[in-house]
């Protein structure tokens, strides 16, 4: 096994890097020739939409869907260390976010919106912003980047937190939100609804 000296290192860990950052400029191209508003309509940037039923959720940097993106990434960082552990961490990241970034372009696709739209409660869901949507690649990288140095411990109770949290106060998260899109059931839409 060859070691590379510092020099090479560097090398090696920029162009992983420039990879990573070419996929999130991909996704936002991608995005842009999709016809996505670059920004909010609304004609400006808030750092937090906390308000779920409004025309700014998944339009800001951040917003109560947040906390699944950086779910995403730690289960992105769980399935690589089990499948890939002899790859470096860059090798990874850059699959976390290829995989990212494909769903970000499938969700923002006519199929996946018109799904949310008749499947779950969120009937006023047009896709997110580019803005939006390059920010929840960011956040799973986030995620991806704590789970990659912190216990497995303390990153499981996070995530049980954000699910917890964001189902009690909304009404949905991560698991709802797939259990929705997959498989609908009535019942939960309806909670869903707070009917």
């Amino acid at each position: 096994m060859t070691t590379l000296n510092t020099a090479d290192r560097e090398k090696h860990q920029t162009f992983w890097f420039a990879a990573c950052v070419a996929v999130l400029l991909v996704q936002i191209i991608a995005e842009y020739m999709m016809g996505r508003t670059p920004i909010c309509t609304c004609g400006y940037v808030k750092l937090w939409e906390g308000t779920v039923n409004s025309s700014g959720n998944s339009q800001h940097i951040s917003d109560w869907y947040t906390p699944s993106h950086i779910i995403h990434g730690f289960i992105f960082y769980g399935i690589a260390h089990l499948f890939m552990r002899g790859k470096p961490i860059a090798v990874r990241l850059l699959l976390a976010l290829m995989i990212e970034s494909g769903w970000e372009l499938l969700e923002n696709s006519p199929l996946i919106i018109d799904r949310y739209r008749t499947a779950t409660i969120s009937l006023d869901y047009y896709g997110d912003s580019i803005l939006n949507s390059a920010m929840d690649t960011v956040f799973m990288v986030v995620g991806f980047l704590f789970a990659s140095r912190a216990p497995v411990a303390l990153t499981v109770a996070i995530a049980i937190f954000f699910e917890l949290l964001t189902g009690y106060l909304i009404r949905d998260n991560l698991t709802l939100n797939v259990l929705m899109l997959i498989w609908p059931i009535e019942a939960i839409k309806t909670w869903q609804g707070g009917i």
